[in-house]
């Protein structure tokens, strides 16, 4: 197996492959954090594998979102998506280590907790019944998050959860993968499966036909447009568009990934403060408006008004690849080699180290009992429904 030139033998070194058979040629569609979360997986079991993608990096949801790593806080509803949310928090510091290693990257991983604030009597009941958080009285809050207005009621604290800089993540899990000898090319422009009747052949771009044992189609928001898709091996993958902003503000102000009614903040150690997002449906469209700017900083400032005093830093919007039922599809198709990990909606994140062990697991003929309920050809309607349960 080739090694890129950022990685020492000893750094980027193969592990047993677990697989029931020989890996061969894997070509991912898709560049966001999933797309090379599975392709670095499977190069460091032994595969060949080239990933694909078609677009520009800054409307996909691993690049746009803020980098929470919240199962908890973030009341995943479905048992097995809640479980599957646990397995994959409690693999990212081995998997952010492991990436670390072969790229030189540090994606600033913080398990730090993630504080909930409530502002009224609703709030502070459903906060008080909150699993794996503890409640935080008013004046305990403030003094762990002391730019939180002196209206706030309390807070929970979930201590296993926090944050981490997706970006840096999404650049040092490129180099990681490159390391290993993946091949990746991003801006490829449009792309399509190839196949015959009873399985996938390879993958067709603008540069000419790659053919490939298995396709992974990773391609987020737009999974569910792939050309050449036969339609019982299709998904039904929509986009939800989140809007965000940045403050500029002095490091530590907030110190942790704090929620409050109606957004986010998450804390970046350059000085930036992210805060998120909208919730629209509004196909493709990725522009930053007035009103969602406004939504934003009306709901953060209500919470903490001493905010107000800095200036906005950057805006940008992104798509959420979202499914009917608000679960993941993720594993084989009806079509022969042709696997799908899309739809992860809000955690695709959080997701990315179990996502690619599963799909490693699934590419190598093994079972992944954990992927049950999110088979691609699991029953859907045709027509798209809002998510089950949506947080702003």
């Amino acid at each position: 197996m080739r090694l890129g030139p950022r990685a020492s033998r000893s750094a980027a070194t193969v592990e047993p492959a677990a697989a029931s058979k020989p890996f061969r040629m894997i070509v991912v569609i898709g560049a966001g954090l999933i797309g090379l979360g599975i392709a670095f997986e499977l190069a460091r079991r032994g595969a060949d594998v080239r990933v694909i993608d078609a677009r520009e990096p800054g409307a996909a949801a691993s690049w746009a979102g803020a980098g929470m790593l919240a199962p908890y806080t973030e009341d995943v509803p479905h048992p097995a998506f809640a479980a599957f949310c646990a397995d994959s928090l409690a693999r990212f510091p081995a998997f952010v280590n492991s990436v670390r290693a072969a790229s030189g990257v540090d994606p600033r991983l913080a398990l730090d907790g993630i504080l909930e604030a409530a502002f009224d009597a609703a709030g502070v009941a459903g906060l008080r019944a909150r699993p794996h958080a503890r409640w935080l009285e008013r004046d305990e809050a403030r003094m762990l998050e002391p730019a939180l207005g002196a209206q706030v009621l309390g807070a929970s604290l979930s201590p296993a959860e926090g944050a981490i800089d997706n970006r840096r993540f999404g650049r040092a899990l490129r180099a990681a993968c490159e390391a290993f000898g993946v091949r990746v090319e991003a801006h490829a422009g449009p792309v399509a499966l190839e196949a015959d009747a009873r399985r996938a052949l390879g993958v067709r771009g603008p540069a000419g036909f790659i053919p490939a044992d298995v396709v992974i189609n990773a391609a987020g928001a737009w999974a569910g447009e792939l050309e050449g898709v036969p339609p019982e091996a299709r998904v039904h993958v929509f986009p939800v568009k989140g809007q965000m902003l940045a403050l500029a503000v002095p490091a530590g102000l907030v110190r942790r990934v704090t929620w409050v009614p109606g957004a986010y903040l998450v804390p970046r150690d350059d000085g930036r403060l992210l805060v998120g997002a909208t919730v629209e449906h509004a196909g493709f469209d990725v522009r930053v408006t007035a009103s969602g700017m406004r939504a934003l900083l009306d709901a953060t400032l209500a919470a903490m008004p001493s905010l107000g005093d800095f200036s906005v830093a950057e805006t940008w919007a992104g798509l959420r690849p979202a499914s009917p039922d608000g679960l993941p599809y993720l594993g084989a198709t009806a079509l022969g080699g042709y696997l799908v990990a899309a739809g992860h909606y809000r955690n695709g994140i959080l997701l990315t180290p179990a996502t690619a062990a599963a799909l490693a697991d699934v590419a190598a003929g093994r079972p992944a009992p954990a992927l049950a309920a999110f088979a691609p050809g699991r029953a859907r309607e045709a027509a798209a429904k809002p998510i089950a349960k949506v947080r702003a």
